[in-house]
């Protein structure tokens, strides 16, 4: 399985903050914004990743994560010049996922909590042709909505609706088969002139082919699309590194506990950020994981 996150658009929403540098380049608590979403598609057991992001912020993503190959995966990039919709990352990338099973995560999400590895390692496992998250919001009428039939069946998607029929909003993460490519290139600009996943997604719908797994309260989904949920995300993220002594999306620790790479590795990419409670804590992690390893410095 490959992966895709979208981390282009202009971040409209955050100006005039993001008029000058990508909102996937902020800060969000203790790490760049896009390194959440990429550390999603790690926790699914994805190595290979292409990241798409405006030209502005190319080079600057690349200097921020590389390759990967420290990290134990593959990262490759692409540019999206101007916005089209969440939909057009799949015909940027299509070479990249073509022939593959794939997933695809917008660059501005954080998922976090108790079972969610879990749920990602079904989704990876699961035979539908399309796969997607389900959240209890709110205000679900600014989002896509998941309607649901008889004996709770997933039976309805629709996008922004003034009645909605449920408060599941349908997350930026998205499962698919290996016909997602071809679904996505005989899809129809909306009237606002862009491809929507949601069209994508409903295909798979109509065909019965999608599923959708309904996360509990026990799992954080953050949208960090607004000077609100942008301060609101560093909070969760600072909560839980202060309470529970947790550093959400630690990209090196996942790599460690993924067994993409090792202990010593993991320590000495700690080491490089040693100034910082960031690097420490990869430190530790790289000390805890491998008990009685005495590799130098440890």
């Amino acid at each position: 399985m490959k992966g895709i996150v979208l981390a282009g658009g202009t971040g409209s929403r955050l100006f005039p903050s993001a008029r000058s540098i990508s909102k996937h380049l902020f800060p969000v608590y203790d790490k760049p914004m896009f390194y959440y979403p990429i550390s999603v598609l790690m926790m699914a057991g994805i190595r290979e990743i292409l990241l798409i992001t405006n030209p502005e912020s190319l080079p600057l993503m690349r200097q921020a994560i590389g390759t990967g190959s420290s990290l134990g995966i593959e990262i490759q990039y692409a540019v999206q010049p101007e916005p089209k919709g969440i939909a057009e990352a799949l015909l940027i990338g299509r070479e990249h996922i073509r022939g593959s099973r794939s997933a695809l995560i917008l660059g501005d999400n954080i998922f976090h909590g108790e079972g969610f590895e879990g749920l990602l390692s079904e989704a990876v496992s699961s035979d539908s042709g399309c796969t997607l998250f389900g959240c209890k919001v709110g205000d679900p009428r600014q989002y896509a909505v998941a309607g649901f039939g008889e004996r709770g069946r997933f039976e309805t998607l629709v996008e922004k609706p003034a009645a909605p029929q449920s408060d599941y909003a349908v997350t930026g993460l998205y499962f698919y088969d290996r016909d997602v490519v071809e679904i996505a290139e005989n899809i129809a600009p909306s009237e606002r002139g862009e491809l929507e996943i949601t069209d994508v997604n409903r295909v798979y719908l109509d065909k019965g082919r999608a599923e959708l797994v309904t996360m509990g309260n026990e799992i954080t989904w953050l949208d960090l699309g607004t000077e609100e949920s942008l301060l609101e995300g560093s909070r969760y993220v600072s909560a839980t590194a202060r309470g529970a002594g947790v550093r959400v999306a630690c990209l090196e620790e996942i790599a460690l506990r993924m067994g993409f790479i090792g202990p010593e590795e993991c320590y000495r990419l700690g080491e490089e950020m040693r100034n910082s409670p960031y690097g420490v804590y990869v430190m530790e992690a790289a000390r805890r994981a491998a008990g009685v390893w005495q590799g130098a410095g440890v």
